[in-house]
């Protein structure tokens, strides 16, 4: 009897499995931002392994290829390593800054390769994906009670940080088993669940959602999905609600724009967009300003950071950016300049050139996924991951990121490897 779609066959998807469904355990020990690299790089090992063995006389001498888009997204970001270097060089940082830089790349930009590769070449299945996040549902679900009670029956925000940071270099925020945190200003309690913060909280929830719809079993489904809702509602994300809102409906029109009763839908919205356009456009800048002053500092400090990180680009490192991140003033509360924005942080630390070794794999990889979504399940999953990273770039540094939101890669990574379309089988999410 074959196992069941969703079983790990390999050890490339028990590994994934694995890693997803102890989330929170090590979370609880401050392990996850180690994980996120270590599984990166394990799994690029393994591709290398099979490229080698499928380039054997005995397996017919000519490993398969890899994906245009996978191979846009590993140029892009080796692209990365020698513009830090060029950075570097350029203002004198030194050999030791050039080396933990260069550290920093392979648990960030890197990985934002890596895993896709693995999706793509260790033909690792959406399916084993779907039920792991699910399950990671249950488990969030199970702690959910605890986590949300605590700050009102006087247990402390922070249990406490793992002394495994000694061996991350990045801040105590990543290895701290953090229960919850109380909002500058207002006061209330905000929960931030295993993510170094609220927001990247918000976008797991994202990612968990989007990727539990397309579990299945009902019951598991169920349950996947109001894990990742639980992540995105109380960690309090105003970017993780406008992501549930747009991106699924979208994918899911863009997935049947070949029948023909989206274009008689989409005609009367279209006339209506037309005849009321500059109605509809106050009322999206009324929203986009409520949207702001919910949070008015926290909108108050990305907006200059942008500034900051803008001009200094524009003025002092247009083409290599400065090489390394630096804080801001205290107008910005001496966060890093660039920070909550991948493109504006981009150009500050890398310059145009960062900036476009980001954008290129990201247009491909939409290009390619917008045409394969018409009539594939896994494509579909693959752009709205696609969709939601490219959406949270506007919003959060998806380099530093990216040892949590790994299995948004790997499902990208696979559906850029199917050979060729088939029927859609399942919703579209």
């Amino acid at each position: 009897m074959a196992p069941p779609a969703n079983h790990p066959q390999t050890p490339a998807e028990r590994l994934v499995a694995l890693s997803i469904e102890w989330t929170w355990p090590l979370w609880l020990v401050g392990g996850l931002y180690i994980a996120g690299p270590v599984l990166g790089w394990t799994l690029a090992g393994m591709v290398a392994l099979a490229v080698y063995l499928d380039g054997l006389p005995g397996n017919g001498g000519k490993p398969a290829n890899t994906p245009f888009a996978i191979q846009a997204w590993l140029l892009g970001m080796a692209a990365m390593l020698v513009i830090l270097w060029i950075g570097h060089a350029n203002f004198d940082l030194g050999m030791g800054k050039t080396v933990k830089s260069s550290i920093g790349w392979a648990k960030g930009w890197a990985l934002i390769a890596l895993f896709p590769l693995a999706g793509a070449v260790l033909k690792i299945r959406p399916e084993v994906i779907y039920r792991a996040v699910c399950k990671l549902g249950l488990h969030t679900l199970i702690v959910l009670p605890i986590l949300v009670t605590a700050p009102y029956i006087g247990l402390p925000e922070l249990l406490w940080v793992s002394p495994l940071k000694v061996l991350g270099g990045a801040g105590p925020d990543y290895f701290a088993a953090q229960l919850y945190t109380i909002e500058p200003g207002a006061g209330t309690p905000r929960w931030q669940f295993f993510a170094p913060w609220s927001p990247a909280a918000g976008l797991m929830g994202v990612i968990c959602v989007l990727l539990a719809v397309r579990e299945p079993r009902l019951g598991w489904k169920s349950i996947g999905i109001a894990g990742g809702m639980a992540l995105a509602l109380f960690s309090q994300s105003r970017l993780a609600l406008v992501a549930l809102v747009v991106i699924a409906p979208l994918v899911w029109g863009i997935a049947r724009l070949d029948r023909w009763w989206i274009w008689l839908i989409a005609a009367p919205i279209a006339l209506a967009f037309g005849l009321f356009g500059h109605t509809l456009i106050d009322l999206a800048d009324t929203a986009i300003n409520e949207f702001s002053s919910a949070r008015a500092d926290s909108s108050r400090v990305r907006a200059a950071l942008g500034r900051i990180a803008i001009d200094r680009w524009q003025t002092e490192a247009f083409w290599f950016g400065h090489g390394v991140v630096e804080n801001g003033p205290h107008l910005v509360e001496f966060m890093p300049i660039g920070s909550h924005h991948s493109w504006y942080g981009l150009l500050f630390v890398k310059g145009i050139l960062g900036a476009i070794a980001l954008a290129v794999p990201i247009a491909i990889t939409l290009g390619v996924l917008f045409v394969r979504s018409l009539s594939d399940a896994t494509a579909q999953s693959g752009l709205t991951m696609t969709l939601v990273l490219s959406l949270y770039s506007f919003g959060e540094n998806l380099e530093i990121l990216a040892y949590l939101y790994w299995p948004a890669l790997v499902v990208i990574g696979a559906a850029l490897s199917a050979p060729k379309p088939k029927k859609a089988t399942g919703k579209a999410a």
